[in-house]
């Protein structure tokens, strides 16, 4: 979460509000856009000189817009320039499907609907995230940050709509008693 923060100030100065909405729109299929996690890793990021706070008056209300400080444009870079990390593909929902034999098919239907549902959100934000890319005038001195933003967001929607896919291939193959 702290290089996805200090990647999003290095951007833009931000509110920890505006943190959250852009984590939640794209960004939250890497990491939790709740305020609680994004509290903890701005104050480990304050303590280690990476990212500073202004307090602003708008509208009456105090608030802090936080800016990435040199230290932390450095360990940005270097964190970006590092290779690829490895780790194996966590799916926790499969630990539900793995033991859904528990579960009556009532229940089981309703949830993986439920679920397909979640997906479909998911799927649809970040649809209109990748189609919207087409309306942006990008500075030419921003196309790389923004093509691979947007290949983030192209993979996040390819990811979710196996997904959907597959749920939706299990959800018919229980209907239709296979299962």
């Amino acid at each position: 979460m702290d290089n996805i923060i200090l990647g999003l100030l290095i951007l833009e100065s931000r509110t920890i509000y505006q943190l959250r909405d852009r984590i939640n729109k794209g960004l939250n299929l890497m990491y939790s856009g709740s305020l609680g996690s994004i509290q903890a890793a701005l104050k480990k990021l304050l303590i280690n000189d990476y990212v500073t706070f202004e307090e602003t008056v708008e509208n009456g209300k105090y608030k802090k817009v936080y800016s990435a400080t040199e230290n932390g444009k450095q360990s940005f870079i270097k964190w970006v320039n590092a290779p690829l990390e490895k780790h194996s593909a966590k799916n926790p929902e499969l630990a539900k499907i793995y033991f859904m034999g528990f579960s009556d098919k009532q229940n089981r239907e309703k949830n993986i609907r439920e679920h397909l549902s979640y997906l479909k959100e998911q799927y649809a934000v970040l649809n209109e995230i990748c189609q919207s890319a087409d309306r942006i005038n990008i500075p030419q001195n921003k196309k790389d940050i923004f093509n691979y933003q947007l290949l983030s967001a192209l993979y996040g929607r390819d990811f979710i709509k196996f997904n959907i896919d597959w749920y939706e291939n299990l959800l018919r193959r229980i209907k239709e008693g296979e299962i």
